[in-house]
Parts: C-alpha cells; structure tokens; sequence
C-alpha cells in the first residue's frame, strides 16, 4: 500500500511538472521509478501504459480550447508511432543492470537540455506568424522523438516541442497542444511495443493505476499553478531535479570512491540555485518590460 501511494505521488508529481512545462512526464515519472530500483524496460512499460489515459485527457482538453494543428498531428504520431514501438521493442530485451546508466546518463542529458531551454531559449513573449511544416521536416523529428521517449521513458515533449518551437513560424500554443495531442499515439504504440515483448504477466497494473490516479488528480492544479508560476522558473526546477536524481544512479554505477559523492552533489545544487537566481530574475525583467510597454 505504501509503494502504491508513493507511486501515486510520482504520477502526481510528474503531471504537475508536464501540466505546467508542456513536457517532462515522461522524463520526470521515468527518473523517480529509476531511482527506487524498478527495472528501466518495466519503468518505461508503467510510464507509457499511465500516459495512455492523461495524454488522452490532456489531448481533448487542448482540441477544445484551439491548440491543435491536427494535419501536424498526424504528421507526427505516424514516424513517432513506428519509433517508440521499434524503441520499447529495443530496450525490453536489453539487461536491466546493463542499460539502466545509460537511460540515466539519457535523462540528464534532458535535464541539462530542459534548463538551458528555459534560461537562454525560452522566449514568453514569442508569437509568430504560423507555417505549417511539411512532413519531410516532421518525419525524421516524430521518429528520433517517439525511439528516445520509448527509450529512455521520456523525450516525446522534451525532443520535439523545443525543435518545432525553434522553427519560424511557429506558434507556442498550438506547438504544445500538438506535441501533447499526438503524445497519445507515442503512448500506445510504446505500450504495445513493451507488451509484447515483455509480456503482459510483467506489468503491474497496480503501479500503472497508482500513475494514473496520481496524474489525473495533478491535471487541473497543473492548469492553475501555470497561471502563476514563470515557465523560465519550472523550467530550471524540473532540469535541476531530472540532473540530481540521475546523478545518483550514474555515481553508483561509475565511481566507486564514495568520499566523492557530496562534493560532486553539492556542486550539483551551487550551480542549480545560481540557475534558479537567474531565471527569477529574467522573470522579473520581462515582466518590468512587459508592464513598460503597456504604461508606454
């Protein structure tokens, strides 16, 4: 009962952070389950099998308010489809030990990618004039996306909402609501992939409930704290946490000299609180600019 509440909790945790970011269930859910012991196939198994049901919702709630450009949608779940199955298939059916280091070593990479997004990147007041990419840009990015998010148990959002929010053109609101719609697709196909690799027997369905109890109660507050809370502030929070929980798992599994350990975690968070300090004060800055501009 206590693992199930506390999976819950993860599931929670890891929808608020997505609900607010537009990213990072996957990455986030994938690291916590990671970090208790539970084998990477089975924690990516349990992440996309939970995704199913909140991508779902998350998808209908960003159709009815008009973030959805459903041509790019397809164009996406089609090449991601076929690269989260080829990507569950490929890591079900290798060693738990062998690969888990190098799903860490994966999701750091994120984390790091997630902070400098949201603190050199991310820009509050970008809104383009929309254009439509064609499906030879989308393809190759939809199949590289849903093979990491299978993977490594994230990076369908992480992957492919900064790309396609770099191109020109492109407007955030309907980049997110597509990115999370086709999420959906991304889901099934890696559960399906999983299933049969590892078999249905493998799953715990109890841990998948917990997930999606967790992420269901967190959907709503999410909408709500993101009302309040900076994106270029959860951005360095979710990147700085994703950094430390996978830091863990790659220490225990590459450097043997313990005495090591707080310097290297202690350095860790010197440098996550400066990145916390800065993106404030950017917060702060182009809200000053924004209130200029409108007095002006």
């Amino acid at each position: 009962m206590k693992k199930l509440i506390v999976l819950a909790f993860i599931g929670f945790l890891a929808q608020l952070i997505d609900g607010s970011l537009g990213m990072a269930y996957g990455v986030t859910s994938s690291t916590l389950l990671l970090s208790f012991g539970i084998a990477p196939a089975v924690a990516s198994a349990s992440v996309h099998l939970a995704e199913v049901l909140t991508t779902a919702a998350s998808g209908v709630s960003h159709m009815k308010f008009g973030n959805v450009d459903k041509k790019m949608v397809f164009q996406l779940i089609i090449p991601g489809s076929v690269g989260a199955f080829i990507g569950a298939c490929f890591l079900s059916n290798l060693p738990g030990d062998l690969v888990k280091p190098y799903v860490s070593a994966f999701l750091l990479f994120l984390g790091v990618y997630v902070i400098y997004r949201f603190l050199f990147t991310f820009k509050v007041k970008e809104v383009k004039q929309y254009k439509p990419l064609s499906f030879k840009k989308t393809a190759p990015l939809g199949f590289i996306a849903g093979f990491a998010d299978a993977t490594g148990g994230g990076g369908w959002g992480p992957i492919a909402t900064p790309v396609l929010l770099s191109q020109k053109g492109m407007v955030p609101r309907k980049v997110i609501g597509t990115v999370d719609t086709s999420e959906f697709a991304i889901a099934v196909s890696a559960s399906v992939g999983f299933i049969l690799s590892l078999g249905w027997e493998q799953v715990n369905w109890f841990w998948v409930g917990a997930l999606m109890i967790g992420g269901i109660v967190a959907a709503p507050i999410a909408a709500w704290i993101v009302r309040f809370l900076p994106p270029h502030i959860m951005g360095v929070l979710v990147g700085g946490f994703i950094i430390l929980v996978n830091v863990r798992t790659l220490l225990n599994s590459w450097v043997a000299d313990h005495s090591l350990y707080p310097f290297i975690y202690g350095f860790l968070i010197i440098l996550w609180l400066l990145a916390i300090l800065f993106s404030i004060q950017k917060s702060t800055a182009e809200n000053q600019n924004k209130e200029g501009t409108f007095e002006g």
